[in-house]
Order: structure tokens, then sequence, then C-alpha cells
């Protein structure tokens, strides 16, 4: 028998930081993407914008424009190795931002996002890729990630059930990303967002989108902006030189594991969103789980969270409904399943989130799973949820008799073999 995992003990601290600041922007409405953009460089004659057009990408083609309020530095067609996003990241929107910090030394850079890049990824390229042997975040300080969200047309696009492959936008040929999929990531990874303009269905309706918003990303700055009365001045003080930008934030299928808000608990409609939050310590049974996925989903917006499976009890499950498609998959091992000499490769966070919520008997087992939509009924959501739960027989059968329950999600959760499961299913009692 283990005990709980212990807490980091190092702390980090900040030092003053006088680089350029870069500013992501991202939206999949590029026209409000880019009339924010304008704003800002009308504020700031100073600011660069960097944009890149994608439309022959997988031709390996792409068209970067440099600009300022004074109108274009730079427009050129450039020919990638291969046609993708990612290097199209590597190989030029990294490289030009470096090269434009040095030849504009302090002035600060705004990157708009062509509408099918996910502002993660740009996160990951300048957490990883060097540029002359060194991250760019030597020469820049990366601000804020801001998406842009057009009031006209946000639900439609969470509700679309459509990929980019159908609408013809896919930023490779094997780029099977749903519409609804990018434009919740551009939401949740942002840590500003911005509600453009007004809903065509009048002012109710765009309360509600402000609403949605706020549930779908609590830990964000919200903002909104009436696109016939656009203050570029206050629009600057609200969208720059802002250091809301935590690159230690993790993503969001592992923000719950490791402590952070994966999400907030408001069962009482406020201009018809709710938004309810599922927690419990009992594993769900497989296949009466299997049997109501389409039932806790039916009216849903976004779904996300994780949870575990009594016929799989050493693995988080991933899950994730947006555009009528839930995914679900493996996001590795619970700490109580793990050898003790196993935990240190773990993330410090995750290892302390665990040893503050440690239970005697399931570790750090755990369902935790959040549902935002419209008009949605959370006790009857909820109801349902803990009809899937084992009863407090299935629960005294104990770990060997639920690995034998007939499990329709077998082999969809593989566990990386390096990684020998501890099937202790007692877990591990806390320091």
């Amino acid at each position: 028998m283990s005990s709980s995992p212990q807490a980091p003990t190092h702390a980090v601290t900040a030092d003053a930081d006088t680089r350029p600041s870069l500013t992501v922007l991202s939206g999949f409405w590029p026209a409000a993407t880019f009339a924010v953009a304008r704003a800002l460089l009308a504020a700031d004659p100073s600011l660069l914008l960097v944009r890149h057009d994608l439309t022959a990408i997988r031709d390996g083609l792409v068209r970067r424009v440099v600009r300022s309020s004074a109108g274009i530095i730079e427009d050129e067609q450039v020919e990638l190795r291969h046609g993708c996003v990612s290097c199209t990241l590597r190989e030029d929107v990294l490289p030009t931002l470096v090269r434009l910090t040095r030849s504009h030394p302090g002035q600060d850079l705004v990157l708009m996002l062509p509408e099918v890049v996910e502002p993660e990824a740009v996160a990951a390229a300048c957490a990883y890729c060097l540029i002359d042997g060194a991250p760019i975040t030597d020469l820049l300080r990366v601000d804020s990630y801001v998406t842009v969200l057009d009031a006209e047309h946000l639900l439609d696009g969470l509700a679309s059930t459509d990929d980019l492959t159908a609408l013809g936008i896919q930023a490779a040929e094997d780029d099977h990303r749903a519409l609804a999929d990018v434009v919740v990531r551009q939401i949740e990874y942002a840590d500003t967002l911005l509600l453009w303009g007004q809903s065509r269905e009048g002012d109710f309706d765009t309360s509600r989108m402000a609403i949605l918003l706020q549930r779908m990303a609590p830990w964000a700055a919200h903002i909104r902006v009436d696109d016939d009365r656009v203050d570029a001045s206050t629009l600057t003080r609200q969208l720059r030189h802002t250091r809301r930008h935590r690159p230690e934030t993790p993503g969001i299928l592992t923000r719950g594991l490791q402590g952070y808000t994966l999400g907030i608990h408001e069962p009482e409609p406020d201009c018809g969103v709710v938004s309810t939050v599922f927690r419990a310590r009992r594993p769900f049974h497989p296949q009466r789980l299997h049997d109501v996925l389409e039932d806790v989903n039916a009216e849903i917006i976004r779904s996300r969270g994780h949870l575990w499976l009594a016929s799989q009890p050493d693995t988080v499950v991933a899950w994730e409904f947006a555009g009528g498609g839930l995914a679900m998959g493996s996001l590795g091992h619970w700490l109580a399943a793990l050898p003790e000499d196993r935990w240190e490769h773990v993330e410090d966070q995750r290892r302390l989130a665990a040893a503050l919520d440690w239970d005697p008997y399931y570790g750090d087992r755990h369902q935790h799973l959040v549902f935002i939509g419209l008009d949605i009924d959370p006790a009857e959501l909820h109801h349902t949820l803990t009809g899937c739960l084992l009863t407090d027989a299935e629960l005294a059968d104990g770990e060997e008799t639920w690995r034998t329950y007939h499990d329709p999600f077998t082999g969809c959760f593989p566990l990386e073999a390096e990684e020998p499961p501890n099937t202790n299913t007692e877990g591990a009692s806390p320091a």
C-alpha cells in the first residue's frame, strides 16, 4: 500500500520582462478577427501585424503578409517542404517573428492566425521549436492569446456537424477536424475572449452568447465589442500588455487532473444557458455508461472531462463532446495504479492535486465531467449518470470481478506498456 503523492517543494519566481510583446489573435470568422487587428493597428503606429493565408497550403504554398497602420510592409508567397500547419509554424511563422523582432527592435507584434489554426498549436511551437538554436521566447514575450468570436455566427458554429473537409477549408489532406471542434478549442485555450458584434436575433441572444462563452471558459477574461462603436484605444488597453498568458496552464483534457477549473456549476438557467458539473468517486459500469452516451449529450453544446471505468480501473479516460461528436481516449494511468517510483515522472501540479483529494479506497480515481448547453435539465442529467455508477453490491464484488464485466470500450484506451499498473484496488492512503 502506497502513500499519496507529495506536493512539489520548489517555487518559481518571475523577473522583470522588457522583451517586445506578442499578441496572438485567433478566430474562425476572419472578418471579425481582422477588424480587431485593424483597430489595434490604428491605436499604435509602431505595431506590426503578421498573418498567413493558407488557401494554397495543400500545394505547399503559403502567403505571408506583414503590415503596420501605414500599410503593407511585406507580401510574399512562401514555398514549404510540406503543406501542413505545423510546417508553416516551424518554417515561416516563428522565423518571421524572430526576424521582425530583430529588424524592428522594440516594436510589438500581433500574429493573426488563419481560421482553421488552433492557438494551442502555436503555443506548442513556441515552447518546443528552436530558431537559430533558441526558443523565440528568448526575444519575445507571448503576452496573450485572444480569440475573437462573431456573435452573429457563434452558435451556428458551435452546433455545426460539418467537418473542415466537407467545407473545403481543411489545412491538410488528412485534416478531418470538425468545425465545432476547432471553435471550442480556440475558445478554451484563450486567456482572453472577445465577443464581436451583435447576434442577428437581437440583444437577448447576444447576451446569451456572452454567458455561453463565460460558462465555456470561466478562466478567461471576457470582453464585448459592438462593431458599430469600436474605440481603438480602449480595445488596445483591454487586449495588449495584459500578461494574461500562463504557459504552464495545461490543455483542456488535463486541466481537471491538475487541479485547474474544468467548468462551473451553474444549474439555474441564465438566458437559457446551463452549466453543470458531475463528480463522483465510484467507477462507471461500462455497459450502462455506453448505453446512455447518446442521451446525455443530446442537448449539449459542449461537454468535457475525465472518468474511470470499473472494467479498466487503471486508465484515466478523456471525454470531450462538440458538434454532435463524442471523443474518448486514454490520458494514461491513475496515480493509484502506478508504483510510487513512477510518480516522480508525473507533473508536479497533478501530484499536488491528487494529494489534496486522495481517497483511502479509490486513491486519485474519480469522475469529473462538465456539461454546457441551452435549456438542459441538470437534475435529469445527474440522475442518468448516477445510474451508471456501480451499485453497493457491485462495488462490494471488488476489482477482480469488475475487470470481467462486458465492456463495449475494450481496446479503445490502450496504456503505455512501460508503465506497469499497480492493481491494488484500495489505492493508497494520504501521508
